[in-house]
């Protein structure tokens, strides 16, 4: 049973955090830290039975999209977990939210250029350019089409969480994401 559980939406978000890790120079596996895809945030009260205070009592943090507070808040609560309101009764939880999620968190402490050049890295400048000339996609602020064309093409958004992370400034990661982990090391002690 693992020391410490950070439960996040997917397995792009799963690769994000454990991206992190490995820049921090932490092995996860042998701090006790199990990073682990829920296949989507309604499925939150399950893992937390399955891991956390219902459950075995492992220390359970975890990653959300803003959008889904209330979602997170409710299954805390079912699970016992006394809550201040708002997001920082959830970021006292060890459960941070990232606005409007982890993609956009990511874009926004890139930057666009620094974005563009990790798709121009990874042979898909043309494939973006395509996208851009897509006639609901053209004109749109350069964040926007970024998040969107990392969420088309399949597995895109899973590819290129660590690659993103990777380009990422050791002093621009996005708080949600660098406080899920220190959270979680912090925990498994």
């Amino acid at each position: 049973m693992p020391r410490a559980v950070v439960l996040v939406e997917g397995q792009s978000d799963r690769n994000a955090v454990e991206a992190l890790a490995r820049r921090r120079g932490v092995d996860l596996t042998a701090g006790g830290v199990a990073v682990v895809p829920m296949g989507g945030i309604t499925n939150l009260h399950r893992f937390l039975v399955t891991f956390g205070p219902a459950g075995p009592g492992s220390p359970v943090v975890g990653l959300y999209d803003a959008a889904e507070e209330r979602v997170v808040r409710q299954a805390l609560e079912r699970t016992g977990v006394e809550l201040a309101s708002g997001p920082a009764g959830l970021e006292s939880a060890g459960f941070h939210a990232c606005v409007p999620d982890l993609e956009a968190e990511l874009i926004r402490a890139l930057g666009v250029a620094a974005m563009e050049a990790v798709i121009t890295a990874r042979g898909e400048r043309g494939a973006l350019r395509t996208f851009r000339t897509q006639r609901h996609w053209a004109g749109r602020p350069p964040e926007d089409q970024l998040r969107r064309f990392l969420g088309s093409g399949g597995s895109r958004k899973t590819e290129y969480a660590p690659l993103l992370v990777a380009a990422l400034d050791a002093e621009r990661v996005p708080p949600p994401l660098e406080r899920v982990l220190a959270d979680a090391l912090r925990v498994a002690g």
